[in-house]
This record gives structure tokens, sequence and C-alpha cells, in this order.
């Protein structure tokens, strides 16, 4: 009788057999499952999910300093032909990635923390090389084979649709999967650094940029520890510094035989089109201040507990408890002509759990609980707003009950020294004088108590460096 092992590999042969393409990098042949034409369908389609999650910011200057970096870029990639696309994303969030095809997204919040068009360049150069190397195809492509080795060699093997087959399988798919990660980010940031050569920049670059963001990593994860969440991690990076990782000092350096007599670098190019540029939430996203969200043009605000990660998305508030055990949800619909009550009992499902008819700080509103949930639902300028409360189980909901409750009653409209703060951060250029620090920078700063800390960070001097006479700065109004 055929082991499964031995039926696993022949279902992933005769598959094999029909997926095959030559990687335009390495030219060696790749196992996908997917055309050149079909891969860049595939990113104009998820293209469309990520405008779904995220707004273009709105920069026109920005937007087109950052494609032109981007664009000269993959004029000296491997796949050349391809359309690229290069998109600033209005997120504070720290992150860039690549989706199959040519579609290339960088967010506003990894530019606070670059200080030079190489820099800049090392980023985006690291996402082209995950599109030339068709990392996005090949990770899908493994993860099909997966799914389809799973549902043929079932019909011949009863016992895989068991959970023991199912863990068996998840298992093999997840190693094929899993043992990409490195070598895929190595990959590309080697190609990166090849293509910083290309274009007149130092691939030492992609070292550098690299740094920077395991520093802001390495201080998020503190504050992460503090605020009792879990950190935001960039994709691109790995658990050692660059400074130790040997590996990774060897695929960039692999660009060497590529001289650049005259590297470009401009930072001061690239540190005005900073200047004005949006540090925190946009204004018409609201703003967080110590998880106290405002939004002036709405003209409301509302409290989240201690510790909870706020996710500011363009549809809806989510705020996600520690251990991801509970999370609430703020959004927003046309008020309709029935009380608050009615509209709670509809979000209940029409069930016979309580409603309480209140008013929350003035405002009409009902509150309805359920086994694990509960829903507030507030009236306020015609909109109804729909607060929602879940948990992962009843004991994470009989933990987080009086937070989320709490959270619900706090909402109430705008005060005037709240709208005086519900305006965004936002990044200043200035010139530093003899005599100034990031300390001294930091005391009228509105970033906290650790002003100082993000000082440093976004002009590349953590943990201990300091302003030079003469230097541009960042600092944050």
């Amino acid at each position: 009788m055929p082991s499964i092992g031995k039926l696993l590999l022949v279902c992933l042969a005769l598959l094999g057999a029909t997926g095959c393409a030559q990687n335009p990098v390495s030219g060696r042949q790749d196992f996908v499952m997917m055309s050149e034409a079909q891969e860049v369908s595939v990113g104009r389609s998820s293209d469309a999910d990520i405008r779904k999650q995220y707004r273009e910011y709105e920069a026109p200057a920005l937007q087109d300093y950052v494609d032109g970096v981007g664009q000269e870029l993959a004029k000296k990639s491997h796949r050349a032909n391809l359309k690229y696309r290069f998109t600033v994303l209005d997120t504070p969030e720290v992150n860039a990635f690549a989706l199959p095809g040519g579609y290339v997204y960088i967010t506003r919040g990894i530019l606070a923390y670059l200080n030079s068009e190489a820099e800049l360049a090392a980023v985006l150069g690291h996402e082209i090389g995950h599109v030339t190397a068709r990392h996005g195809v090949r990770q899908q492509s493994a993860a099909q084979v997966a799914d389809i080795g799973l549902a043929v060699a079932s019909i011949f093997v009863p016992q895989l649709n068991s959970g023991a087959g199912q863990n068996l399988t998840n298992i093999l798919g997840g190693a094929l999967l899993s043992g990409y990660g490195r070598e895929h980010e190595l990959e590309a940031d080697r190609l990166g650094a090849e293509y910083l050569a290309r274009t007149e920049y130092d691939p030492q670059a992609m070292i550098r940029v690299v740094g920077v963001l395991k520093n802001q990593e390495l201080f998020d994860a503190e504050i992460a520890r503090q605020e009792g969440r879990e950190p935001r991690r960039y994709h691109g990076l790995f658990a050692s510094h660059p400074d130790n990782d040997t590996r990774l000092q060897q695929v960039v350096g692999e660009s060497g035989h590529l001289t650049v007599a005259n590297p470009k670098a401009e930072y001061g190019k690239f540190l005005q089109h900073l200047d004005g540029m949006t540090f925190s939430e946009s204004a018409d996203q609201g703003v967080l201040r110590d998880n106290k969200f405002m939004h002036a043009e709405l003209g409301l605000a509302l409290s989240f507990p201690d510790g909870w990660r706020v996710l500011n998305l363009p549809d809806k508030l989510v705020a996600v408890g520690p251990q991801s055990e509970a999370a609430m949800q703020l959004t927003s619909e046309a008020q309709p002509p029935v009380t608050p009550a009615s509209l709670a009992r509809r979000l209940a499902g029409n069930s016979d759990s309580p409603v309480e008819s209140l008013d929350i700080n003035g405002l009409p509103a009902a509150i309805v609980t359920l086994p694990a949930a509960v829903a507030g639902v507030i009236y306020l300028d015609r909109k109804a707003y729909l607060i929602q409360g879940k948990a992962k189980s009843r004991a994470a909901f009989a933990a987080n009950r009086k937070d989320m409750l709490e959270t619900i009653r706090s909402f109430h409209t705008l005060s005037a020294a709240e709208r005086k703060l519900a305006k965004p951060l936002v990044i200043k250029l200035i010139t530093a004088r003899p005599g100034d620090t990031y300390a001294r920078l930091a005391r009228h700063s509105p970033l906290g108590k650790q002003a100082e800390n993000y000082l440093r960070l976004i002009n590349g001097g953590y943990p201990d460096g300091e302003p030079k006479p003469g230097q541009y700065v960042k600092i944050v109004e």
C-alpha cells in the first residue's frame, strides 16, 4: 500500500510538470502556476483591494518624486518590460510592500524615518527585487500546490481528510513557504543593492536603511511591551541587527563588482520633499492622542483602553486588546428613522438580549449586551455611530466587558480644547544651530515623553547621536 508521503510527492510531481517557468533573475526553472499576464492581472485586482484599505497620500509633488526614483530603478531591473506603479500610502504605519506585476507601495510612515534619496531608493529597490524575482507568484504557487496536493491525495488516502491529515499537509505546505522567508528577503536585498549600483547610488545604502528601520523596530518593540501590544514590524527585517548580520552584508556586497565612482545621495532634495508631510493620522481620518480618538470634521471624540492598539482604517476604527483576545470597532451610517434601541436590536440580530436606552454625554443612545459581545448605538448630526466590542470567548469578554462599556460611554461631542488637538502632526524641516540637541528640540514637542527618541530615530541619530550645526533636522509640530 503506498504511503501518504509518496502519494503527496506523486501529486506534486504531476502538478509540477505543467507549472514551471524561467525565473527572470536566475534563469533557472521555477515552479509557478501563473503566466506573466496572469501575474499582472492579480496585481491589478489586489491593487483595488489595497486602495479600499489605504488612501493614496494627497501630495502630488511627493508622489511624483517617489515615482520618479522608482521608475529609474525599475528601468535597470531584470524585468524592465513591466509597467511599474509606485504609490505613497496615507498611513503612519512603517511599511513598504509589492504586489505581483509591478505594483509597489511605500507608506509616508516609513518615509519619515529615511534621510536621503539613496535610502528611499534602497527601500524601493528591495520591493522591486520581490517583483523581479517573482516572490509573490512563487509563494502563491506553493500555497496552491499544498491545497491541490491535499485535494488530490485525499481522494486516494481518505485519512488525509481527518485532522491529522490536515496537520500533515499544513506542515508540508508551511515548511515550503516559511523556508522562503529569509532567503526571499535576502535575495530582494541583493537585487535592490544591484539596482542601486546600476542607478548610481551607493549599494551600501541598503545596509544603512535596514539599520535605521531595525532601530525603529527595536524601539517600537520596547514601547509595545510597555503598552501591552504586539510590536509593528517591517517585513524586510530579520532578528539580528545588520551590523551583526554577515549574510546580509555578504549579499549586498555581491554588487561590489558594479563600480559607482560618485554615488548620489541627495540628502537635501529628499528631505525638502518631506517638509510639511503628515507624521500622524490624517485630518480627514481623525487623530489619536494617547488612545483618545478625535475627529474635527465629524465633531466627535472617544477614548480606548490603555494598552489597546488602535487602527485607523478608511472606513472604520478598530481597537485590538492585549494578546488579541478582544476587539472593538467604530463605524457609522446614515441615521435611520428609528430609535437607537431599535437599531441596537438589529445589531443583535433581533435577539432577546436586553437593550438599555440612555443618554451618553447628552446624545441619544442605546447599549445591547450579548453573551460574548456588546454594542452601542449613538446618534450625532444625522449619523448613527455603531461601537461594537467582541471577544474570542466568554471568559475573554468578561475580562474586557468593563473596558468596552467605558469606551462606548466615553463618546462625546468634541470640545473647543480637543478641536485644537485634533490637528494632525506634521514634519517641519529646520537647520540645526550651534548648541542644538535632540533633548532641547524635544522640550516642546507634541510627541510626548518619548519625543527625544522619536527625533533621533527619524533623523538617523538613534540611540545617542546629536545634530550638527548646519544639518537639516526633522522636527514634528
